[in-house]
C-alpha cells in the first residue's frame, strides 16, 4: 500500500498543497527529482512518456521537459530559483499551453527519521481561476501516479 497523498486548494486562494510521505530517506527523494534519468522515469501519469529536453536542478538553472501520450505532447518549462540540497526546490512552472498562467513552487524535504521523508509542495498561481484550471486538468491522477512510480524507483534502491 503506498502512502496516501494530501491535496489542498483553500477556497478563494490561489495556492494549492501537496504532501506526501515516501518510505526512502532524503537523499534518495531528493535525487529523484533532480537527476534527469530518474525524473524522466516516475514524472507524470500512468501511460505517459517523459522526454527531458534541459534539466538544470541548481539554482540558477532551467528545466523543460514534455509528457507523451497516445500521440499527443504536452510541454512544461521553468526556471529554478533555489535548489538547496536535500531540503528545497524553488522554480517556477508554466505549461506550455497556457504560456500566460506561471506558478511559483516550492518543495520542501524533511527527514522523518526511520528512513522516510516528507515532501510538502506548495504551488502559488496568478489567480484562483488559474489554480482552479490546473486541478479541473487531471493534475491530481497524474501526481497521485507519479508518486506511486516514484515508491517504485525508490524501492529499487
Amino acid at each position: 500500500m503506498s502512502n496516501a497523498v494530501e491535496i489542498t486548494a483553500p477556497e478563494g486562494q490561489p495556492f494549492i498543497t501537496i504532501v506526501r510521505e515516501f518510505d526512502a530517506p532524503v537523499a534518495a527523494v531528493w535525487r529523484a527529482h533532480v537527476e534527469p534519468d530518474l525524473v524522466r522515469r516516475w514524472l507524470g501519469p500512468h501511460g505517459y512518456e517523459t522526454r527531458i529536453d534541459t534539466f538544470e536542478m541548481r539554482s540558477g538553472g532551467r528545466y523543460r521537459y514534455v509528457q507523451i501520450a497516445d500521440g499527443e505532447e504536452y510541454a512544461f518549462n521553468g526556471v529554478v530559483h533555489a535548489a538547496d540540497e536535500h531540503r528545497r526546490i524553488v522554480q517556477t512552472f508554466e505549461f506550455e499551453g497556457m504560456p500566460d498562467v506561471v506558478t511559483l513552487e516550492t518543495a520542501v524535504f524533511e527527514e522523518l527519521g526511520g528512513g522516510r521523508t516528507r515532501l510538502t509542495g506548495t504551488s502559488a498561481f496568478p489567480s484562483v481561476e488559474a489554480r482552479d484550471g490546473m486541478l479541473a486538468s487531471g493534475m491530481e491522477t497524474g501526481v497521485r501516479e507519479g508518486f506511486e512510480r516514484l515508491d517504485a524507483i525508490l524501492a529499487e534502491g
